[in-house]
């Protein structure tokens, strides 16, 4: 074989096998150079620790800390609510105690207005209510303002009068002999009145005692009124 061509084919078959070397050692590089540059154990391990514990951490912490701002706030809202509201409770009590005082002292002084307004009217009462001696004068006379009230006429004279002619004077007199006595009704008083007589002629405000001077007056004159016109027409018994 001439020797061009086994030095061609020398050369190609070299040239053949260093590229195989050559392509081997690329490979086998690329590899050393992939797993040197990334490890996959360290690549997965490692970026799972390094990520996950990372944004758990970060986001637990974000989550506490928002809800314990929440309750915070919703405490903090909740005792504020509670303050107002027994302020509020204060208020309406202190108002509610206010009013009740002012309105038993209005009570209280319209109480004592009309206790001095009475005491007004009974003391006038007293300082207008005459003032009569216990004697014949003085029955006579309270008599008269008892008849003037009621429009029963009559004049002291004509009181006094038929008084001294019936019974002296004596308002205890009584008469045991005349008809009236016989008849179990005997006349009493200051003018001899009989009970029925006394009892149907009495004038309100005196006293129903028939042997009571002021009541057997006005009522035996109530009586002498209605039958003869007035006590001061009366001369004789009636």
């Amino acid at each position: 074989m001439p020797k061009n061509i086994f030095s061609r084919v020398q050369s190609r078959s070299l040239t053949r096998h260093h590229k195989i070397a050559m392509a081997g050692v690329a490979t086998l590089g690329a590899a050393a150079i992939g797993f040197s540059a990334v490890p996959s154990g360290a690549s997965t391990t490692t970026t799972t620790e390094a990520a996950q514990p990372a944004a758990v951490a970060y986001s637990t912490q974000q989550i506490k800390d928002v809800k314990a701002s929440v309750t915070d706030q919703m405490a903090g809202a909740s005792v504020k609510a509670e303050q107002i509201a027994a302020k509020k409770k204060a208020e309406a009590a202190a108002a509610a105690k206010k009013k009740a005082a002012a309105e038993a002292a209005k009570k209280k002084a319209e109480a004592e207005r009309k206790a001095k307004e009475a005491a007004s009217r009974a003391a006038k009462r007293a300082a207008a209510k005459k003032s009569y001696p216990n004697n014949l004068d003085g029955w006579i006379r309270e008599s008269l303002d008892v008849m003037k009230k009621h429009g029963i006429p009559g004049s002291y004279e004509g009181i006094k009068r038929n008084i001294i002619r019936e019974s002296s004077g004596n308002p205890r007199a009584i008469n045991n002999w005349d008809i009236n006595a016989i008849n179990g009704i005997p006349s009493k008083g200051l003018l001899q009145v009989i009970p029925p007589t006394f009892k149907h002629w009495h004038v309100p405000g005196t006293s129903w005692d028939i042997y009571d001077p002021v009541a057997n007056i006005t009522a035996a004159c109530n009586y002498a009124a209605d039958k003869y016109g007035s006590m001061d027409n009366v001369d004789s018994a009636y």
